[in-house]
């Protein structure tokens, strides 16, 4: 196995709605700001991947507008998965494994604004049984709030403890869509409140990975990637026990989580209820901090969400802040698809 770190990370400012923005106009300056920050052009980047939804954008293929934002002349090796970017740094890490390339590029975005994106996202439900009810993605997680709350592993005053430590985390978050004091409000799908659920927004995000010496070449304390494993549901909700999280387990046992203790964690549960499932699956204690960036509940743009994760574990190991960290995406209704990575710093592996 090749060591494959990240080495830098970029990301916009989150916002609810751009409408002045197309997505290149999104993506360049993150694009700009990540690749400044490694001193490469993209003409010198071996491999490029990029995660979006062209059910967000409304038109097929929309990813090739975005290719106008990265330059594809001359011709580069490039690649698209129809999902978060963090399946998309997945296909990067493994390319550069085969030794096709010593550095990637990997970007992805999401406007959630120009659409229902409750209604958007149903499009992932079995076509046959559940797409045609149109039970929306905040619905969907009532239903395992609920089920959480009957199997009394909390209750709506810890759900809302959760949305109030991210949210306040998220105030040291120059990028965060939504910080500090948040009210809990209404109920907007019983037991979740508004506060229980993520903001709406638009965002883009962008990191580079790149192999052994030239990695440390490129920073000063490169984000090794130790492990990353990805893992999926069954994808018939009723045949789940929504109260657990087995595929993010069985991902981060993969990925050799449970080898060493984390000190820091980045998980991706744009519900508050889901931060409860993943904390019991993934084994977090108190003396883990989880999403001192504020997480999904701060910002939580759809396609980028799980990239940022990963990204910002990795920058507070640039920064010394983190010797090992715990990454965490997912996608689909009530945690459907998880991948687990764990990045530490080169002290932390010596």
């Amino acid at each position: 196995m090749r060591d494959v770190a990240i080495v830098a990370f970029a990301q916009s400012a989150h916002r609810r709605r751009t409408d002045e923005l197309s997505e290149v106009d999104l993506l360049m300056p993150v694009l700009h700001e990540v690749l400044g920050a490694t001193g490469l052009k993209a003409n010198e980047i071996g491999f490029t991947c990029s995660g979006s939804a062209d059910y967000l954008a409304g038109r097929a293929f929309s990813f090739t507008m975005a290719l106008d934002g990265v330059g594809a002349h001359p011709p580069i090796s490039e690649s698209h998965v129809e999902m978060d970017g963090a399946w998309a740094l997945y296909e990067a890490w493994v390319k550069i494994q085969t030794g096709e390339a010593d550095t990637a590029l990997v970007y992805s975005y999401g406007k959630s604004s120009p659409g229902r994106v409750r209604d958007v996202l149903t499009r992932q439900l079995d076509p046959y049984y559940l797409a045609p009810l149109w039970p929306d993605s905040v619905a969907l997680a009532a239903l395992q709030a609920q089920a959480l709350i009957d199997a009394g592993a909390t209750d709506e005053g810890a759900l809302a403890e959760v949305a109030a430590r991210n949210r306040t985390a998220a105030a040291d978050n120059p990028y965060a869509q939504l910080t500090g004091d948040v009210p809990a409000g209404d109920h907007l799908v019983r037991p979740l409140r508004t506060g229980d659920c993520p903001p709406i927004g638009d965002g883009a995000a962008a990191v580079v990975l790149a192999a052994g010496d030239t990695a440390r070449a490129l920073c000063a304390r490169p984000a090794w990637i130790r492990g990353i494993d990805h893992r999926i549901e069954a994808h018939a909700l009723g045949v789940r026990d929504l109260t657990d999280s087995p595929s993010a387990r069985l991902a981060a046992e993969r990925a050799g989580a449970f080898e060493r203790p984390v000190d820091t964690a980045e998980l991706h549960a744009p519900f508050t209820s889901q931060e409860v499932i993943l904390r019991k699956a993934l084994g977090l204690g108190d003396e883990v901090r989880v999403n001192p960036s504020g997480g999904a509940l701060a910002a939580n743009p759809v396609m980028a969400a799980g990239l940022i994760r990963l990204g910002e574990a990795a920058a507070r190991i640039h920064r010394g802040e983190s010797d090992r960290a715990l990454a965490h995406a997912t996608s689909g209704p009530c945690l459907q698809q998880n991948l687990v990575a764990v990045l530490e710093g080169e002290r932390a592996h010596a």
